[in-house]
């Protein structure tokens, strides 16, 4: 969860950290700091807080050092305080590091090195990585950081500096996210795109248990065990100008209302002649599957309910969708005859990609839903589909989430087709138009900001629907917790009776969902259990449904069920980001919350 820059070139090391962190703080953290190699020794500035409270204390430094690395960190171990604050150095201060992930052997560690006379000044896992290094170290820091490798178990992204060797940083991943870009005169590292394209958009993918030394000038590539290897420089298309605000009060808003056109690059090339086209899936015979998975985590996996009921229906394999942390744990039914789909904004969710491991160690099929080209899980996966969402930097997930569902709706079609099944044309015929309706829904604003004031002084929600409209209330009621820190429930509605309603009482706040022609009566008759218990109602519905005695009921327009799903998510979206507003909530960056989650 936590972001890592480094640089090691011709410039100062500080500005390019610094603007990097500021990038990464949509991965969320706790606290941030510094290392930089000033006149032959380490200097390390961190603190609790917000990146603000680090730049404030780096006016008192002058750091003018042209190596160095920078961190903001996520709470695993230890609570956030400045000791347990990246990087962390050795008690001579001769080598520093910082370390995104965990080391799951970490207190074993830390009671061999305590026994053989180390001290440690913080409570972290990652500290132990670096009194490692400082045991090893016999003159060669590249040979001490071999031997680490192979004592540590668990995730890591390391960057590590030393003034033994003040012209170069090593770094090494495994399980966490680390890209190393090649600017003028330098090479640069990162957790994430955004942290780099001020700087360049040429970038080498680091994979797993790999490492390289980048100097002013050079880099060179190699397993855990020392072999040199060579890796492909890639161009990435993404600009600085997407990773900004551009006009909007918030990334948040500004993502929510790129939905039109991010939605129709999704589609684009995707339908032709009343087809889908899907040209990555090539070469897959899905006749040979008698099960399919979708695993996922958080709004991903909501998609990933959605996706699941459309498949099933259209194809009539039994399909589970289930939370990727859960699913590793379970013994899940995987042979050769299973297809398992990972559905991930980042690519780097670390549950996600352990499940995705394991469906490969039992011979399934695996299919990554990507946004983030060249991400960890679109490279490990047997096949990858990207979506076209761009950068995403709110914490909360909009754009990533609408064009999941296009692309799932898209997925299960092609399936259809590829199996000689009846398949849906208006659906087909329909999706072409879902970017249009998505503006005109986004028009209606107001309407959405007014709806946001019933939630003004509440701390509890209730989302109830059915079917398709169940998975869109869960996303609904997820996003109004994320961001407004309202207590969101979502329920089946059919449900109701069997409990929930006791908690409803006059002035409650219902958001009910009912899109679903064959269901949507039934989520209406529930509205009226709760209407006559005093609750105030938002409905969320089509034309043509029957309303009595809701004041507060939005039309969707009139697209084929399917893609009501879709076009749900905007009202949604923007109910919880008004009343997130409202509240005084930081939208974009919310409390205990991290972009992407990349430990357990």
């Amino acid at each position: 969860m936590c972001g890592i820059t480094a640089y090691c070139g011709n410039g100062f090391a500080l500005p390019f950290l610094m603007q990097g962190l500021s990038k990464l703080e949509y991965r969320g953290y706790d606290s941030a700091g510094v290392t930089t190699i000033e006149k032959g020794a380490l200097q390390t500035v961190k603190c609790k807080g917000r990146l603000k409270n680090l730049e404030d204390k780096l006016q008192d430094y002058k750091l003018e050092g042209h190596v160095g690395i920078g961190h903001t960190r996520w709470a695993t171990h230890g609570i956030p305080s400045n000791l347990n604050s990246h990087p962390h150095s050795n008690d001579d201060e001769t080598i520093s590091l910082v370390h995104n992930g965990i080391i799951e052997n970490y207190r074993e560690l830390k009671d061999e090195l305590i026994a053989k006379g180390y001290h440690f000044q913080s409570e972290t896992d990652s500290e132990v990585v670096v009194q490692l290094l400082d045991y090893y170290y016999d003159g060669d820091l590249f040979e001490a950081t071999k031997k680490v490798l192979k004592k540590i178990e668990g995730s890591y992204a390391l960057c590590i500096v030393s003034v033994f060797e003040p012209e170069k940083i090593i770094v090494a991943k495994k399980d966490s996210p680390l890209i190393i870009g090649k600017a003028d005169g330098a090479y640069v590292a990162a957790s994430d795109i955004p942290a780099l394209l001020a700087y360049t958009k040429d970038v080498y993918f680091l994979d797993d248990l790999e490492m390289a030394i980048l100097q002013k000038d050079k880099i060179h590539f190699y397993t855990h065990d020392g072999k040199e290897i060579n890796k492909e420089l890639v161009t990435i298309p993404y600009d600085l100008e997407a990773a900004q605000k551009d006009g909007y009060d918030t990334f948040m808003l500004k993502e929510i209302y790129e939905q039109p056109h991010v939605i129709q690059e999704t589609l684009r090339g995707r339908i032709a002649d009343q087809k889908i086209i899907l040209d990555e899936l090539q070469g897959i015979d899905f006749h040979q599957y008698n099960r399919v998975y979708f695993v996922a985590c958080g709004t991903a996996y909501h998609a990933s309910l959605c996706g699941s009921q459309v498949l099933e229906r259209s194809t009539k394999i039994p399909v589970i969708a289930t939370v990727a942390s859960e699913f590793r744990y379970s013994d899940p039914l995987i042979d050769e005859h299973t297809l398992a789909i990972f559905v991930s904004q980042s690519g780097e969710t670390a549950d996600t990609l352990a499940a995705l491991r394991l469906a490969k160690e039992h011979h399934a099929t695996t299919i990554a839903i990507a946004n983030v080209l060249g991400s960890t899980i679109s490279r490990d996966a047997d096949y990858v589909l990207y979506t076209c969402a761009g950068p995403e930097i709110a914490v909360a997930s909009t754009k990533a989430y609408t064009t999941q569902l296009v692309l799932l709706i898209l997925l299960a079609y092609y399936v259809a087709q590829q199996l000689g099944k009846d398949v849906d044309f208006k659906t087909i015929q329909q999706l072409n138009q879902i970017p249009q309706y998505v503006e005109n829904i986004l028009n209606d604003h107001q309407l959405f900001e007014q709806y946001a004031k019933m939630l003004e002084t509440l701390h509890d929600a209730y989302f109830i629907g059915r079917g398709l409209d169940y998975a869109s209330v869960l996303e609904g009621a997820l996003k109004l917790k994320e961001v407004s820190y309202v207590h969101a429930d979502a329920y089946v509605a059919g449900e109701l009776k069997h409990g929930p309603i006791a908690l409803i009482e006059e002035g409650s706040v219902v958001i009910a969902v009912a899109t679903q022609p064959h269901i949507a009566a039934k989520t209406i008759s529930n509205i009226q259990e709760t209407i006559a218990r005093g609750a105030r109602v938002i409905l969320i519905t089509t034309h043509g449904e029957e309303v009595k005695n809701v004041e507060n009921t939005y039309y969707l327009p009139d697209v084929t069920p399917t893609l009501q799903a879709i076009l749900v998510a905007i009202p949604l979206q923007l109910l919880a980001y008004y009343t997130a507003c409202i509240k005084g909530c930081d939208v974009d960056k919310p409390r205990n919350l991290a972009k992407s989650v990349t430990v357990e």
